[in-house]
């Protein structure tokens, strides 16, 4: 996509309506009718490489909707999730947008734009545990497999539904808009694991119809648009290294955030490589005593 090509882009989405054509592709993509949904897919399939080989039923009419497809199971063992319990793996599959350390409490969205930790969690304090920590955002293009999972093992403290903006997460918008993961919907997910604490955010954008949890079901979309947020550290649920932990109804961004101390990045990541689920994204040290499970 070329400078005014992506102007052009950038510039559009100031004028849609953004909920509203999220909210259609939200019912677009559940009808059931099988001639409608086997044509969405195979034109989908035309339009992006998606790895059927990979999935669980890599036969399309097998699933009963577009959304269905578009959030499949993979394969048991196509990805490696094992090896010592210091190694922490990637949540998805996608591209490396940024990655390193926090700088106090400003992260890096794209070259030249930063943004802070409390405009993103929408909590100061939560915030100020991750200040000077580390961090990974990662964008899920729309062939990529969307399901997120654990980078290490841990158990889930609290949930935080933030409200937002819907715009497009690609390359174009956000070396363009600033502030963009935190302009747009989210959900904060805190865990406390053995290295520390860790926190997964699940960014919202444009045609994403729906984000879950496997705890909560669909967060999103939302009648009431504030913030809330859902404590959970009395009720132990604890999630294995690799355990699915929510997906993306169409694509989007996730980022992850390590407390100061907690993980060494794997310094052969980079910003804009592809990345899988269970590649090595980095090593933890066992510093709180927490069990991992």
């Amino acid at each position: 996509m070329n400078r005014s090509v992506s102007a052009l882009f950038v510039f559009l989405q100031y004028l849609l309506p953004k909920r509203q054509v999220s909210r259609l592709f939200f019912v677009l993509t559940r009808i059931r009718w099988t001639w409608f949904k086997n044509v969405f897919i195979r034109v989908f399939c035309r339009l992006y490489p998606v790895s059927m080989d990979e999935a669980l039923k890599s036969n399309i009419n097998e699933y009963s909707c577009f959304n269905e497809f578009f959030t499949r199971e993979l394969k048991p063992g196509v990805r490696r999730l094992d090896g010592p319990a210091q190694r922490v793996v990637c949540p998805v599959d996608g591209t490396i947008c940024q990655l390193g350390r926090i700088d106090g409490d400003r992260l890096l969205q794209a070259k030249n734009r930063p943004y802070r930790l409390a405009a993103l969690l929408a909590d100061p304090k939560l915030a100020a545990v991750f200040n000077d920590g580390s961090f990974a955002t990662i964008y899920l293009a729309p062939f990529n497999y969307h399901r997120v999972h654990m980078p290490v093992a841990g158990r889930l403290l609290s949930m935080r539904y933030v409200p937002g903006q819907l715009f497009s997460v690609n390359e174009a918008t956000v070396k363009r808009i600033d502030q963009l993961f935190a302009r747009n919907e989210r959900i904060v997910c805190e865990f406390e694991t053995a290295a520390g604490r860790m926190a997964q955010v699940m960014v919202g954008a444009m045609n994403v119809g729906s984000m879950a949890t496997v705890w909560a079901g669909d967060v999103t979309p939302r009648t009431n648009r504030t913030v809330e947020c859902w404590q959970y550290s009395e009720q132990n649920l604890r999630y294995q290294r690799g355990s699915e932990i929510g997906r993306f109804n169409m694509g989007s961004t996730v980022i992850v955030l390590f407390a100061p101390g907690s993980i060494t990045l794997n310094p052969q990541l980079e910003a804009g490589q592809a990345i899988e689920l269970g590649q090595t994204l980095g090593e933890c040290s066992v510093t709180t005593g927490t069990e991992i499970i």
